[in-house]
């Protein structure tokens, strides 16, 4: 069996952007677009960023709080945009911004952003060492260290503490 390639990556070497177009059976009679339509985006945009740059297979293990900020409607292209702010051993963050863009006009509204936590796992689903990240930018080392103070928080909630 090979060993991960567990060289240091930099956030760019994550960054993953897909957009869908929203039809009407993504949405429901007031033309809104599904909350789990939003959701199903997050998880794929995140999964492609966490196995950009764990280098194989990761699986979903948490989504942070998901606030739904404005509509989207039925025409509008969504943007999301992913990139992997966190590692640890194991698993990694992956912070996620979603926009709606009216199409014809090119205008973007932010309508969401939330975090993914994902673990890279090996060929017999284990969870397996995956690279650390390397924030370059003012931008990503903000991130990083918010990462950073989330897991932690996690790591609290899971064990039973404040």
């Amino acid at each position: 069996m090979t060993e991960p390639d567990l060289t240091p990556r930099p956030v760019s070497a994550s960054h993953t952007t897909m957009t869908e177009l929203m039809m009407p059976h993504m949405a429901n009679v007031l033309g809104n677009v599904f909350g789990g339509v939003i959701l199903s985006l997050v998880d794929r945009v995140a999964a492609v960023a966490a196995i950009r740059h764990a280098g194989g297979p990761c699986v979903t293990v948490s989504v942070d709080q998901v606030d739904f900020k404005e509509p989207i409607h039925v025409g509008e292209l969504v943007v999301a945009k992913a990139s992997v702010n966190y590692v640890g051993r194991t698993s990694m963050e992956v912070g996620v911004h979603i926009h709606a863009e009216d199409v014809p006009t090119g205008k973007q509204r932010h309508t969401n952003t939330c975090y993914v936590t994902f673990v890279a796992i090996d060929k017999e689903g284990r969870p397996r060492r995956v690279a650390s990240v390397v924030p370059e930018s003012s931008e990503e080392r903000r991130r990083y260290a918010e990462a950073e103070a989330r897991r932690a928080s996690r790591r609290r909630h899971l064990e039973g503490r404040p």
